[in-house]
């Protein structure tokens, strides 16, 4: 999901800088990303829409099903039309943001994202302290290769490597480890009914299985990624925030999201880390489940942790530490709203959250908010 979003606000962003002297070229900033077509002088192009129209395109290029975003395309133009922009210059935009498109998606190709489709799946040991797969999907670990993908602003995917997670032992009771395997099952114990509201307002989970009896059917719901993208677009809208402002916040938390994900990755696969559930099921209660279902992948870092913490960072930088705004991200999931009083409030609940859902260590979430 983050590589979805971030090629495609970097293409809208991309057409908008173009048109607005405030905002620089991407190119160099981004180290690995050449020149970018610049538009042909003399020519008017309506550098909003060649923005939008980018986006699009390279979000349907890159989203599944491809085609599925061809119909906002259209849209876009036809409402160009219809609201009187002559031809000549809806013609020029197109041509101009077709030009952006074709280099980003070229550029696209070569950050390995192909290479990692194919590549070998993570080999499950029965070791102590080592992720396996838990219930109830069991499914395999989920992009193991990804700390391969190449990364925009941060030197390599180790360059924000959190501190060692504790040492993994279940005989010392007084070990670090032991203390926050039993922090999570008390927790889970005696959830309140806001702590419960919390974890499913994060939960965010894209493919929930649901199983009863011999039933079983998933439940969607956005990304993490998603329901951060989602914060922009309402954090915009509450300052009320410019076209131009509006892309970079959408661009830079794009690019936030996408090298945090690649850091986090290669923390996850470093260390392999076991879930708490694998282990309070084995030694202390095997018929205890997490409040929200367990993700297919090790556990330290955690995701949301980092990621969150990433963006936090963009969004106060963007629109200030004082923002209150009302998350509505989750209604249309039948989750009730959230009121959020800044971006760093939101991240430290979003790491939270993962603790109040039985599936991550308290040091999951506090290393990795500070490597986000």
């Amino acid at each position: 999901a983050s590589r979805n979003y971030v090629y495609a606000n970097i293409a809208a962003y991309e057409c908008m800088a173009a048109g607005n002297p405030r905002y620089r070229t991407l190119a160099g900033q981004i180290a690995h990303l050449p020149p970018l077509p610049s538009p042909p002088a003399n020519q008017e192009i309506d550098f909003r829409l060649a923005a939008l129209l980018a986006f699009t395109k390279v979000g349907n290029a890159v989203t599944f099903p491809e085609g599925s975003m061809m119909g906002y395309y259209d849209e876009l133009k036809a409402g160009a039309d219809s609201a009187g922009m002559p031809n000549r210059i809806l013609q020029n935009s197109i041509r101009f943001s077709d030009a952006i498109v074709s280099a980003v998606l070229d550029w696209a190709k070569k950050d390995n994202y192909a290479q990692t489709r194919t590549a070998s799946r993570y080999t499950v040991l029965d070791s102590p302290g080592r992720w396996v797969p838990t219930p109830p999907m069991y499914a395999s670990a989920v992009e193991p290769h990804w700390r391969e993908i190449r990364p925009l602003v941060i030197d390599s995917a180790s360059a924000c490597m959190p501190v060692r997670p504790p040492l993994f032992t279940i005989q010392n009771k007084n070990s670090a480890y032991y203390k926050a395997l039993l922090e999570v099952r008390s927790i889970g114990e005696n959830l309140t009914e806001e702590q419960k509201h919390v974890a499913d307002f994060w939960d965010d989970n894209p493919f929930k299985l649901n199983v009863t009896g011999h039933v079983m059917f998933a439940t969607k719901k956005f990304s993490p990624p998603g329901h951060w993208m989602n914060i922009v677009g309402i954090a915009a809208e509450k300052s009320n925030a410019d076209f131009s402002a509006t892309v970079a916040a959408y661009t830079q938390t794009a690019i936030a999201l996408f090298d945090a994900f690649i850091s986090c990755w290669d923390e996850k696969y470093r260390s392999n880390y076991v879930r708490p559930e694998t282990i309070i099921n084995k030694y202390l209660s095997p018929e205890w489940r997490p409040y929200i279902q367990t993700p297919p992948f090790p556990s330290y870092t955690s995701g949301h942790a980092t990621v969150s913490a990433a963006v936090a960072e963009i969004l106060t930088n963007q629109f200030g530490d004082q923002l209150s705004f009302t998350d509505t991200s989750q209604l249309e999931f039948g989750i009730k709203s959230q009121a959020i009083h800044s971006f760093r409030e939101a991240a430290a609940e979003a790491a939270l959250s993962r603790l109040y859902g039985g599936i991550h260590y308290r040091f999951d979430n506090v290393n990795g908010a500070s490597a986000g």
